[in-house]
């Protein structure tokens, strides 16, 4: 939370920070800022530098290969070129549902699924050292496009939907992995390349799943037989990881604790030799495990994230997180479905999701990365940002209710996206820059579940069959409503904020002054004492 610090560091730029990342570590408890962007709950889930260097991280070819090994199965895993036709697919006479049984009832019990999931699956990747849930994902995957595949009925779907949710809950596991197998100094250079291999993997995908449709003439089962091979390679591949030996709550706190142990058993038998008689009494007392749970990591993190509400800046960010990032997921969970009610190929050749995903994750992942160049002075201008670039996305979402041109609706939903990916980068950075990563993990975790649960509630409104059962231009319309009023509170607070610090500045100039005057004015005494340096010892020679 750069935030409290509207008067401390938060009147830093972005580049003034990154120009001293030590000051912020050592003001933060040694906390570590990763790279990784869209996968932010979990690229800070790596063990602390204070644990020293890993033992994979001494021997170089070894960490070097397992690194490549798991970036070639993130992007295997990630190839699978039937999953931009999915709707078209389920839409089409090979499945032959109506659009009303994808709308609401098909495609809600993927939200549902999804937060379901996400909390025991971002536990169970760090009690079980992230493998096993590679394997689960693997698994899910394979019942994903068997079902796909082989069922018929609108239930068999539904449960496509759930398997659905459990593979994106266990994306987690993939990207923390990584950073059980380097020391710390190499964090951000894996999380890069980890990162790249899924996004390459998504990209190419996406255009083998075009290529396959516009030019080889190929059906949807076929493209979707396809995509079961490659995930049934990828799960494979999932069975070849190596285990990691550390985590970063729970294994993490049993080394603490025998540390711990191992430092008061020391600690006593050195009482022991200078006082054998209390040292044989206190040897007999058993250990007091009543409040073991207490110190454990995971709970002193959740007890240190109601300190979150009283920063500013963070507290934006995490709003942003949750409210944007929910309108982000409803359109693209429902964009195909618009897609085909807006233009209903009657070829399949004439289906172009997969090369309308591919442009957008390339210009998604460029616009990611001209965000980390903007140098502003975020805790003041960041209100302004986010209302002006969630402005447009509004007015995206309302051209692609009232267009009737497919390619008008493609256009807007690339930028749509790109927007949204724009901000994720600095959206992570303000949020971890003043956390250690174990409480920057547990944030970006009950921030996506907060939304995913407010994905839930308007699913359930305005989706699903037992709420209002919406079609999906109605829906696109809401979405456009949500993001408007989220515009006009983002730029009323942006308002006040720009009119609050303009209105200190001439304040802020003229205590300067003064404090400039006083202190060329006044003489130093000859005897005064030394001021003291950062580690507690005195200046005085």
């Amino acid at each position: 939370m750069v935030a409290d610090n509207t008067a401390g560091s938060g009147d830093q730029s972005e580049g003034e920070k990154e120009m001293d990342p030590k000051e912020h570590a050592s003001e933060d408890n040694g906390g570590h800022k990763n790279g990784d962007v869209e996968m932010a709950v979990s690229s800070f889930e790596a063990p602390s530098p204070s644990e020293g260097v890993p033992q994979e991280g001494t021997e170089p070819q070894e960490w070097k290969w397992a690194v490549i090994f798991l970036c070639f199965y993130g992007f295997m895993a990630s190839i699978k070129p039937g999953e931009p036709f999915i709707t078209p697919y389920l839409l089409s006479p090979e499945k032959n549902f109506t659009r009303e049984q994808v709308t609401n009832e098909i495609t809600p019990v993927l939200t549902y699924s999804y937060m379901a999931v996400l909390v025991p699956a971002f536990l169970l990747t760090d009690l079980l050292r992230y493998k096993p849930v590679l394997i689960i994902q693997g698994i899910s995957q394979v019942a994903i496009w068997l079902i796909l595949l082989l069922g018929t009925s609108l239930i068999e779907m539904q449960f496509m939907e759930f398997f659905y949710g459990i593979t994106m809950a266990c994306r987690v596991a993939y990207s923390s992995y990584i950073f059980s197998l380097v020391s710390p100094v190499l964090y951000q250079r894996v999380a890069g390349y980890s990162r790249s291999s899924v996004l390459l993997g998504v990209f190419t995908s996406s255009v083998l799943g075009q290529l396959c449709m516009s030019f080889g003439n190929v059906s949807f089962y076929t493209l979707n037989s396809i995509s079961l091979g490659f995930v049934s390679f990828g799960l494979l591949l999932s069975l070849c990881l190596p285990w990691p030996k550390r985590s970063m709550f729970f294994n993490r706190t049993r080394n603490q604790e025998q540390r711990e142990l191992a430092a008061s058993v020391a600690t006593k038998s050195e009482l022991d030799k200078m006082n054998p008689k209390e040292g044989g009494l206190s040897s007999a007392a058993p250990p007091c495990s009543a409040s073991c749970w207490r110190d454990s990591v995971l709970v002193q993190m959740l007890l240190e994230v109601r300190n979150v509400l009283k920063k500013p800046n963070l507290r934006l960010w995490s709003l942003w997180w949750v409210f944007n990032s929910t309108g982000y997921y409803l359109v693209l969970f429902y964009v195909h479905i618009l897609w085909n009610t807006v233009y209903p190929a009657t070829e399949n050749k004439n289906v172009y999701n997969g090369g309308v995903e591919a442009v957008s994750t390339l210009l998604s992942a460029m616009t990611s990365f001209i965000a980390g160049f903007v140098k502003i002075r975020w805790n003041v201008w960041s209100e302004l940002v986010i209302g002006v670039i969630t402005a447009v996305q509004a007015g995206l979402l309302l051209l692609m209710v009232k267009t009737r041109n497919i390619w008008v609706c493609y256009m807007s939903y690339v930028l749509f996206r790109s927007f949204y990916q724009f901000l994720v980068p600095i959206a992570t950075f303000q949020i971890a820059s003043s956390l250690t990563k174990e409480l920057c993990a547990l944030v970006f975790g009950i921030n996506t579940f907060l939304a995913i649960i407010l994905k839930s509630i308007i699913n359930l409104i305005f989706s699903d069959k037992r709420g209002l059962a919406l079609d999906v231009h109605s829906q696109f319309l809401v979405y456009f409503i949500y993001l408007t009023v989220l515009t006009v509170v983002y730029l009323v607070c942006a308002a006040v904020v720009i009119t609050r610090h303009y209105r200190n500045q001439p304040r802020r100039r003229d205590e300067t002054d003064d404090q400039t005057t006083h202190t060329e004015l006044s003489p130093v005494a000859a005897n005064s004492e030394a001021e003291p340096l950062s580690n507690g010892k005195s200046a005085e020679a």
